[in-house]
């Protein structure tokens, strides 16, 4: 024998040499002892590794913040189940009283082919009819009920999303952002441009109107000294006009570029910010992936 410590021979087996056959025997028992340990330790190594992970996936549920959801989903499906093993038991009631209708239809048929008496067997079946009709009716009720609770725990697994639903909704609500982004840049833009023509345009007004004034006073002003005076006040004025609407558009240039700059730091914490959702949506759709193998697992 392949590994047996003990020689045996077919002639000992034949004899029945005990002394032969014992050792080999024992040495067959304490193998079969030592294979069913090893069986119930690799058992008992593999129910602990999957408490383990279940631990695990339950600790990452937590901090993930999806621990009310998950808990309120198992009530749910237990709820279900619980629903569905008490429509199984009903069914079978249903089942056992059908069979004893069966049965008392059997008898009332034998008791009508023995020939017993009319009024007797009337008032029997009309009792039997009325228990029959009024058990029918709250069985009717009760299932009805049964079945409209089964109904409210399927409407509420149905309205819990599931993980591609949200994933679609996310992509689509992204894309509006987006949309929504890009209109509002646009419309930005468009407002932008037509203020600044019109303050080009008034710019352009103004010029006109003064060179019209210049062009129509500066003969008169020229003749004599107060003219002059006048005309050089005025030409200082409209400098000093200049000059302050040259700081004001400055500073708001100024305030422009301060924008701009805050702007461009808010996109690159965006940016970061985008990588690193997109980093904890993929480490959450493995954990979802690893979720479903676990729970089919568990199930088999």
């Amino acid at each position: 024998m392949i590994g047996c410590p003990c020689p045996l021979e077919a002639s000992q087996i034949e004899t029945l040499d005990c002394e032969a056959v014992l050792p080999v025997v024992q040495w067959l028992v304490d193998r079969v002892r030592v294979l069913q340990d090893d069986r119930r330790d690799y058992e008992d190594q593999r129910r602990l590794n999957v408490m383990n992970e279940l631990r695990l996936l339950l600790e990452r549920i937590d901090k993930g913040g999806a621990n009310i959801a998950v808990q309120k989903l198992r009530s749910l499906m237990q709820s279900l189940k619980n629903l569905e093993m008490q429509e199984s038991e009903f069914q079978s009631n249903c089942n056992v009283k059908t069979s004893r209708l069966q049965a008392d239809v059997i008898e009332l048929e034998g008791n009508i082919a023995n020939g017993c008496d009319s009024k007797i067997l009337s008032d029997s079946l009309d009792r039997s009819f009325m228990e029959s009709l009024e058990e029918l009716n709250s069985t009717k009720k009760e299932l009805a009920g049964r079945c409209k609770a089964v109904l409210a725990v399927k409407r509420q697994l149905d309205d819990i999303p599931s993980q591609s639903e949200l994933i679609q909704y996310e992509r689509r609500f992204s894309e509006l952002y987006v949309h929504i982004q890009e209109k509002h840049r646009q419309t930005q833009k468009y407002y932008g441009t037509y203020n600044a023509l019109l303050e080009i345009k008034e710019l352009m007004l103004k010029e006109t109107s003064l060179l019209n004034s210049l062009s129509s006073q500066f003969r008169d002003a020229i003749t004599s000294d107060a003219g002059r005076m006048k005309l050089i006040n005025s030409m200082e004025g409209i400098v000093k006009s200049s000059q302050q609407k040259q700081e004001k558009v400055q500073l708001g240039l100024l305030e422009e570029q301060k924008v701009s700059d805050a702007l461009k730091q808010q996109y690159v914490a965006a940016v970061a910010e985008q990588r690193h959702c997109y980093t904890l949506l993929k480490a959450f759709r493995e954990e979802c992936a690893e979720n479903e193998e676990l729970r089919s697992q568990s199930s088999i």
